[in-house]
C-alpha cells in the first residue's frame, strides 16, 4: 500500500478509510490508520478509528488494547471522542439493519460507560430485534430502572417509548419487564404518552396472547399512576373478567360507570357491567336491572342523536347493547334499537374518517360507473377477527376449502394484532386465500387494501362481535357488504345483505330487519365434520353410576338464563337417577350457589348436578360430549357451533325454539340433519322432550342413528352443496348490482 502524507492528503486518506468501511474492507482501512498513527502519534482519533477496525475484524482484545493505550494519559474529553466514533458506526448498523454488529459496539460502549441509558436503551431494543432474550435483557432492565429517576432528562424519550411497545410485544413474560414498566410511568413526565401507547399492546396481550392476568398487571400499573384513566379502567375490567377475575371485573365497570359524563358512555359502561355479571353466570337480578337501566339510556341516547361523539365512545357503542338478546327473545325490539345505535355510530364514525368516506365513496361510483357486467370471476373478500381456532374459524373454514377458485377470487382481511399466526390459520385461510392480509386494531390501511383488490363483495364475519369491524364495514369499500354467521345482523346502514335460510328467521323477519334478508334454500351453515380426540371425561371421574342418564348443559355464563335453567332442573327433577353436567366459562363459586338456590327451589338434589372444567382442546371437547345422554340447549340464545358439535357426535338434543335468530340456531340446525325430536315450541314441550329422552332410551338410540346416517346425506354435513348455494347467492347479488 501506498504510505500517506497525512497532513497533504488528509482529506483523501480518510474518504479512502470510509470507503473502505463501507465497503466492509476492514483490514484496508485499519493499515491506513496504523499509517496515520505513525505519522501523528498525538492524533488520538486514529486510535478510535483504528480500534473500530479490529473490533469490526473480530479481534476484540486488540481493540480494547488500542483504545485503553490511547485513552491512559487523557481526559473525559477524548473518551467523549471515542464513545462518539463507536455510536456514530452503531447508528449507521442500524440504518443498514445489521442489527449483530451494533448490538457488539454497543455492548463495548456499555464497557467505556455503562451509565449511559440510551445506550442501553438501544441494547435493549437490538437484543429483541435480534431474537436474543439472554439473562442479559433482565440485567439492562434493572440497570435502566435504576437510572431512569437520575437520567430521565437526558433520556431518547421516543426510544424509550419503542423499547416498552417492544418488548410488550416480545418479552412480556419478562419478569423484570414490571417493575421497570412501573419505574417508566413514575419517572416519565408525561405517563399519559406512555399509556397510550403501551395501552395497545397491553390489550394485544390479553385478547391475542390469551394472558389477561399478565395484561390486568400493567393495567394496574398504569391505574395507579393515572386513576381516573378511563381507557385503561375499561380495558383492565375485560382483563378481569377474562381472567375469571369476576368481582374485580364488575367493581371495574362500576367504577367506569361513575366516571362516565354523557348517556353514550353510560350505555357503554352497563355493557361492560352486564358483561362482567353475565360472564360470571349468577347475577340473574343484577343483570335484568342493568339491562333495563341500560335500555333507558339507549333511548336516550337515541332521541339526543349526538354526532359529536368521540370516535372511541362511537366505536364501544356499536356493541353495547350485545346482551339483549341473550335476555329476551324480542328481535322486533331488539333490532329496532340496534339499527337505530348503529345508525347513529356510523355517522359519527363517517364524520371522524370524512376523507377516507369521500375517497371510498368515489372510487365505488368510478367503478359503478366502468363496470365490467362480463367479469369471469368475482371478488370475494372475507373480514374478521376469527379465522383461526374460534367458532366462527371452525365453521367458515369450509366455505374457503370448496370454494370454486376459477370463478370466486378469496381474499382474507384477517384482523389480529398477534406477530404469530397458528397454524390453523395458515391451513385454512391463508393457504385457501388468493390474497391474505393482517391488520392490526388500530389500522385503517385495510379500506385502501379493499379497494386495491376490486372487492365485489365483502363478507362481514363479525357482526357486533368486534367493535372494530362495525367501525370498518362503516365505509363502505367494496361494491356490495354482507353479514354472516359471526351473529345476528349488525343494522348498520352500510350492510346490504344478512345471510339466513327458511329456518332461522321467521318469515315476518323482514318487516324489522334493516339489511335485505338472502335465504339460501337450505341451511345458513353446513360442515364436512370435526376433528375429534380422546375423551378425557369418563362417569366414573364424575361419581356418576354407569346406569345414570346424563343431561349435559355445554354454553358459557352468558347464556344461563335462569327461567330456562329451571326448566333443566325441572327435567332432571322428573328423571330417575339422572344428572346434569354443566360446562362453560363463568364463576364456579357463586355459580354453585346460584344452581344450589334454583335447585332447592325445584326440589332437586344438588348433588345431582356437576360442574366440570374446560377441556385442554376443542378435540377433547367434542370427545367428552359422549359422555352425555341429552344434552340441554340453552334459551333465548342458542348453542350455534355447540350444536353442530353435538349433532355431529350423534347426541340427542333438546332446544326450544324462539323468533330471534340467536333462538333459532338449532332449530335449523337439527332440520338440516333430519332431526325433529328435541324441538320444542313452549316451556312445557322443553321440560316434556327432556323427560322423554331421558326415559326412553330405544328414543335415543333411534336418533343417534338418524344422526350417524344423516352424515351421508343432510345439507348440514354437505359443505360442499352450502358453498355451491352460497356461491350462487354472490352471484344473484352481483348481477343486482349490475342490473342497477
Amino acid at each position: 500500500m501506498t504510505a500517506i502524507q497525512p497532513l497533504a492528503n488528509k482529506n483523501i486518506w480518510q474518504q479512502q478509510a470510509e470507503k473502505y468501511l463501507i465497503e466492509e474492507n476492514y483490514s484496508a482501512a485499519a493499515s491506513l490508520y496504523e499509517q496515520a498513527i505513525e505519522i501523528e502519534p498525538d492524533i488520538k482519533s486514529h486510535y478510535w478509528n483504528l480500534g473500530l477496525m479490529l473490533l469490526l475484524q473480530g479481534q476484540e482484545t486488540e481493540a480494547q488494547m488500542t483504545w485503553f493505550m490511547a485513552l491512559s494519559d487523557t481526559d473525559e474529553m477524548y473518551t467523549a471522542d471515542l464513545l462518539e466514533v463507536l455510536l456514530t458506526e452503531a447508528k449507521r448498523r442500524a440504518t443498514i439493519n445489521d442489527y449483530q454488529v451494533a448490538w457488539a459496539i454497543r455492548q463495548h460502549i456499555k464497557e467505556i460507560d455503562p451509565e449511559n441509558i440510551n445506550n442501553l436503551l438501544h441494547i435493549v431494543k437490538l437484543a429483541i430485534l435480534l431474537n436474543n432474550f439472554s439473562d442479559d435483557i433482565t440485567n439492562l432492565l434493572e440497570a435502566i430502572t435504576i437510572l431512569l429517576p437520575i437520567q430521565i432528562d437526558s433520556c431518547d424519550t421516543d426510544l424509550l417509548l419503542n423499547v416498552i411497545v417492544n418488548l410488550l410485544i416480545y418479552t412480556p413474560k419478562e419478569d423484570a419487564l414490571l417493575t421497570f414498566f412501573e419505574a417508566c410511568l413514575k419517572y416519565f413526565p408525561e405517563p399519559f404518552n406512555i399509556i397510550d401507547t403501551a395501552m395497545l399492546e397491553i390489550i394485544n396481550i390479553a385478547f391475542f396472547k390469551q394472558m389477561p392476568e399478565l395484561a390486568s398487571r400493567f393495567g394496574e400499573l398504569c391505574l395507579q399512576r393515572v386513576p381516573n384513566h378511563r381507557g385503561v379502567i375499561i380495558q383492565l375490567s375485560y382483563f378481569y373478567q377474562n381472567a375469571q377475575k369476576y368481582l374485580q371485573g364488575i367493581e371495574t365497570a362500576k367504577l367506569y360507570y361513575e366516571l362516565a359524563t354523557t348517556a353514550s358512555e353510560k350505555v357503554c359502561a352497563y355493557s361492560i357491567i352486564l358483561r362482567g355479571l353475565m360472564t360470571s353466570g349468577s347475577y340473574w337480578e343484577e343483570v335484568c336491572t342493568s339491562l333495563q337501566q341500560q335500555v333507558l339510556l339507549a333511548k336516550q341516547v337515541i332521541k339526543e342523536n349526538p354526532d359529536n361523539l368521540e370516535k372511541v365512545t362511537a366505536a364501544r357503542l356499536f356493541n353495547s347493547l350485545f346482551f339483549l338478546p341473550y335476555i329476551y327473545d324480542d328481535p322486533k325490539n331488539n333490532h329496532w334499537f340496534q339499527h337505530r345505535i348503529s345508525s347513529l355510530c356510523q355517522a359519527n364514525i363517517i364524520q371522524h374518517h370524512s376523507e377516507m368516506s369521500t375517497r371510498q365513496n368515489e372510487l365505488l361510483a368510478s367503478r359503478k360507473k366502468n363496470i365490467n357486467k362480463n367479469k369471469k370471476a368475482l371478488n370475494i373478500g372475507y373480514i374478521s377477527h376469527c379465522l383461526k381456532r374460534h367458532s366462527v374459524g371452525w365453521l367458515c373454514r369450509w366455505l374457503f376449502q370448496h370454494h370454486d377458485p376459477e370463478k370466486f377470487k378469496i381474499h382474507s382481511y384477517f384482523i389480529f394484532d398477534s406477530e404469530i399466526v397458528e397454524q390453523f390459520t395458515k391451513k385454512y385461510f391463508i393457504n385457501k386465500s388468493e390474497k391474505f392480509h393482517k391488520f392490526g386494531l388500530r389500522d385503517y390501511g385495510i379500506w385502501d387494501q379493499i379497494q386495491s383488490d376490486e372487492i365485489d363483495i365483502l363478507v362481514d364475519l363479525d357482526s357486533i362481535t368486534l367493535d372494530h369491524s362495525c367501525e370498518l364495514m362503516s365505509i363502505k369499500s367494496a361494491p356490495i357488504q354482507v353479514t354472516w354467521l359471526g351473529w345476528d345482523a349488525s343494522g348498520l346502514p352500510s350492510i346490504d345483505y344478512f345471510i339466513a335460510d327458511p329456518y332461522v328467521l321467521p318469515e315476518s323477519a323482514q318487516d324489522y330487519y334493516s339489511e335485505t334478508i338472502w335465504r339460501l334454500p337450505q341451511t345458513y351453515i353446513a360442515v364436512d365434520g370435526f376433528e375429534v380426540d380422546v375423551p378425557n371425561l369418563r362417569r366414573e371421574h364424575l361419581d356418576i353410576p354407569s346406569d345414570a342418564i346424563v343431561y349435559f348443559m355445554t354454553q358459557k355464563g352468558y347464556k344461563r338464563h335462569q327461567e330456562h335453567l329451571q326448566l333443566q332442573l325441572k327435567i332432571i327433577g322428573e328423571v330417575p337417577n339422572s344428572y346434569l353436567l354443566i360446562k362453560g366459562d363463568a364463576d364456579l363459586e357463586s355459580s354453585k350457589e346460584f344452581f344450589e338456590c334454583m335447585a332447592e327451589e325445584e326440589g332437586v338434589d344438588f348433588s345431582r348436578l356437576r360442574f366440570l372444567p374446560g377441556a385442554p382442546t376443542e378435540a377433547i371437547h367434542r370427545a367428552n360430549l359422549a359422555i352425555a345422554d341429552v344434552v340441554l340447549d340453552t334459551y333465548p340464545y342458542n348453542g350455534a357451533t355447540t350444536t353442530l358439535e353435538t349433532l355431529w357426535m350423534c347426541i340427542p338434543v333438546v332446544t326450544r325454539v324462539g323468533q330471534q335468530f340467536a333462538a333459532r340456531n338449532s332449530y335449523t340446525m337439527m332440520i338440516n340433519a333430519g332431526i325433529t325430536e328435541g324441538i320444542a315450541w313452549t316451556e312445557d314441550e322443553y321440560v316434556e322432550w327432556g323427560v322423554r329422552l331421558g326415559k326412553d332410551e330405544k328414543l335415543r338410540q333411534q336418533i343417534s342413528w338418524k344422526l350417524r346416517q344423516s352424515r351421508h346425506t343432510a345439507p348440514l354435513w354437505n359443505a360442499k352443496q352450502f358453498t355451491r348455494d352460497m356461491e350462487k347467492a354472490y352471484e344473484q347479488m352481483w348481477q343486482r348490482y349490475v342490473d342497477g
